[in-house]
């Protein structure tokens, strides 16, 4: 028995509809780095058709997708850090983000060919990826001046915190940002899908929607479904087993649970080797044939165990949710002590994955 991510396409245009309608006047690059999230690199790329681009983390995935037919935009958002990489992308005619000197090093000793657009990314207080405000116009102006560098230059940054609401850095951040691109006009780029969604100012230039795309929400006490986004992903199983067990028994490893009556316990087959998360406590709510059941003892590789008292009438072979439509990953991952961008970016090769489209 395999545990089923089922990846719904409809719901994935649903969601990119809605980021059309928060910014209405804006480009779509859409983000689908580490496997589109956990969907399926290429099988979001295509149902995607009507993006303006895509933005990927490295090299690998844009040649994935060139390979596959993606004619759009490919924004590389780790840009390149040799000439080896530079030159697929040159090939490939995929842009690169901009971040440190060292790269336009590299563009300026490069052979001349065929030339690149480059993202200059800003770093206006994340302070992981970009170059500081002090050094950015000297890098413009580098850049500008490089005979491999294709005209116009696109500015960007990324937003360290626009996941909370009323963050004054974050106001600081967008503040410093929109000062700087006053000239840039539409190459420019600093929504990502919290601040689509919350800061209206961002909604220039390009967008970068990422997990708003897949139905999860990028806010910690918030659920997608507020923002009238769909989950993508349903992740399930079946019932393996229901055993009876006595008052005062124990259930899983470490006998962290146990039963305080006579009861149905339930085994589904899914575990931390398909994706479900090791840590998810007892408690943290399944559904088994659509309905809320508790999760007992602690998760196993293969194996989670469930308390069935609440559904006598279910039987082996009955499907069990564990997130996706009906029960938001962002509960399971909240719970969980993680978000849900690790838990759909987890689901491991050997969970079967469908594809509907309706």
């Amino acid at each position: 028995m395999r545990a089923k991510a089922h990846i719904n396409l409809t719901s994935l245009r649903h969601n990119f509809d809605k980021v059309l309608k928060y910014s209405p006047s804006t480009q779509v690059l859409a983000v689908i780095k580490a496997n589109g999230y956990g969907h399926g690199l290429t099988r979001v790329a295509n149902a995607l058709s009507t993006a303006d681009g895509f933005a990927v983390t490295n090299v690998e995935e844009a040649i994935t997708l060139r390979e596959a037919g993606i004619e759009q935009r490919i924004l590389v958002l780790e840009g390149f850090v040799s000439t080896k990489e530079l030159d697929i992308m040159r090939h490939h005619h995929v842009d690169a983000v901009i971040h440190h000197e060292t790269q336009i090093e590299l563009l300026e000793h490069a052979k001349s060919g065929s030339m690149v657009t480059v993202w200059l990314k800003a770093d206006t207080g994340m302070h992981r990826l970009g170059l500081s405000l002090t050094r950015l116009a000297n890098a413009w102006h580098r850049l500008r001046a490089c005979a491999n560098v294709t005209l116009p230059i696109f500015l960007m940054s990324h937003l360290a915190a626009a996941d909370e609401w009323q963050n004054t850095d974050t106001e600081k951040q967008i503040r410093n940002f929109l000062s700087l691109s006053s000239g840039f006009k539409n190459t420019v780029s600093v929504a990502n899908s919290a601040a689509i969604l919350a800061w209206p100012e961002t909604r220039v230039g390009w967008v970068r929607p990422g997990i708003m795309l897949y139905g999860i929400s990028p806010f910690p006490n918030e659920t997608a479904g507020e923002f009238g986004l769909l989950p993508v992903m349903t992740l399930s199983t079946r019932l393996i087993a229901i055993n009876q067990i006595p008052k005062g028994e124990a259930v899983g490893y470490g006998r962290t649970w146990v039963c305080p009556e006579d009861m149905p316990v339930g085994v589904a087959a899914i575990g931390y080797g398909d994706g479900y998360p090791r840590h998810a406590p007892s408690g943290c709510p399944v559904l088994v044939n659509g309905k809320r059941v508790p999760l007992i003892g602690r998760v196993s590789m293969d194996m989670i165990t469930v308390d069935l008292r609440s559904q006598p009438d279910a039987r082996v072979g009955d499907q069990v949710v564990l997130w996706g439509k009906g029960l938001p990953v962002e509960e399971v991952a909240k719970l969980s002590g993680t978000i849900g961008y690790e838990l759909v970016c987890g689901v491991t090769p050997r969970v079967e994955f469908i594809t509907r489209d309706s």
